[in-house]
């Protein structure tokens, strides 16, 4: 892993609470939703849809930890999540992770319009670009060295860029890239990954320093280009300067939900033709989960000596027998019930049995 400041690379590019109520907050979210989450960035010196920034929350994030209920619907308390879910339903809420580009390739300015900074330019989002004061936000200190954490609801390897808004920046106004700074104050090569993906508790995580001289209302704003693939990930976190350590404050007490993972799919295979030396499968992806989804990835392991030769609407990574296919860009949003296929030819003899394949919400 590799930090650096205010890189040259041409890759992407309110009064205070009161401190023990803002600590409080804190804690009581820690004790009551995902203890292995942490909230709270230290200020140690030395970590289509698949993750988005927990350590400083991005407005997804929190969001969903606002709206969360015990019995799992979303009833969003801040403001500013409330009038998101208005305009863009709940289901941006249960793919908290789900913000990005499948053909981004790490493009931010003149590919990501004025004004869908936070949303990246995918309209399943588009309320969380909504301009507010009161989005939930984390509290910082101008210069500290501070920890970031970003879920890995997948595993891709890849950078992350690390932008702010310039001095001056208005939270009632319409984010444009005119009020970011130009280059990201952090890049990060390839950092480790922490947790089993798949999970809230899964993360890459790095250790960094924050601006020197800022103060008052910003917004953090990351970009994540995997190194495997042109998706790329885009999240806004807002943020305030006041000498604070990482609290949380904007959302509600978010409940004690028993099932974390928003939503359930199942895959199922099997062969619809064979030859010599070869086969041709279709997979069928169906939401069995309560709430609808953006997503959906399908990972397996091929059998010795076999190797797919074409694949249609999915996207496919490899790594050696290892195959993971994403939803292709028109087949992801599944409601409950519904079903969607992808299929693949490969060549190598033996054929497949499998019947069902392993599937994740993402």
């Amino acid at each position: 892993m590799i930090l650096t400041k205010n890189p040259g690379a041409t890759m992407p590019r309110s009064a205070p609470p009161a401190r023990a109520r803002a600590l409080f907050l804190v804690l009581l979210s820690l004790l009551v939703t995902v203890p292995a989450l942490g909230l709270v960035m230290t200020a140690g010196v030395e970590a289509e849809a698949h993750g988005t920034p927990m350590k400083p929350g991005s407005r997804t994030f929190l969001c969903w930890q606002d709206g969360l209920t015990d019995t799992g619907e979303i009833k969003p308390v801040n403001p500013a999540c409330r009038a998101a879910q208005q305009v863009s339903g709940t289901t941006p809420f249960y793919n908290w992770f789900s913000v990005l580009r499948s053909d981004g390739a790490g493009r931010t300015r003149g590919f990501v319009p004025d004004g869908q900074l936070c949303s990246g330019g995918n309209t399943n989002f588009t309320g969380f670009n909504t301009p507010s004061k009161d989005w939930p936000l984390t509290h910082l200190t101008s210069g500290a060295t501070v920890d970031f954490s970003y879920n890995a609801w997948a595993a891709h390897p890849g950078w992350f860029y690390v932008y702010i808004t310039k001095d001056g920046f208005d939270p009632t106004k319409t984010l444009t890239w005119n009020d970011m700074e130009e280059r990201p104050f952090l890049s990060v090569d390839h950092p480790p990954l922490n947790g089993s993906p798949g999970t809230v508790e899964a993360d890459y995580s790095w250790t960094g320093k924050l601006p020197e001289g800022k103060s008052g209302r910003h917004i953090i704003y990351m970009v994540w280009q995997r190194s495997d693939s042109q998706e790329t990930f885009y999240s806004c976190s807002d943020v305030v300067f006041d000498g604070g350590k990482g609290e949380v404050t904007g959302i509600k007490e978010p409940g004690t939900p028993s099932e974390p993972v928003p939503g359930t799919c199942t895959a199922t295979r099997k062969t619809t033709g064979s030859w010599n030396g070869g086969y041709q499968s279709e997979v069928t992806v169906t939401n069995t989960g309560t709430v609808p989804m953006l997503g959906w990835m399908v990972d397996w392991t091929l059998p010795s000596g076999q190797r797919i030769e074409s694949l249609w609407s999915g996207n496919a990574t490899y790594n050696g027998q290892s195959v993971m296919v994403h939803n292709a860009g028109w087949n992801g949003s599944l409601d409950p019930g519904r079903s969607t296929t992808f299929g693949y030819t490969v060549s190598g003899a033996g054929g497949d049995s499998t019947t069902s394949l392993p599937c994740r919400v993402g």
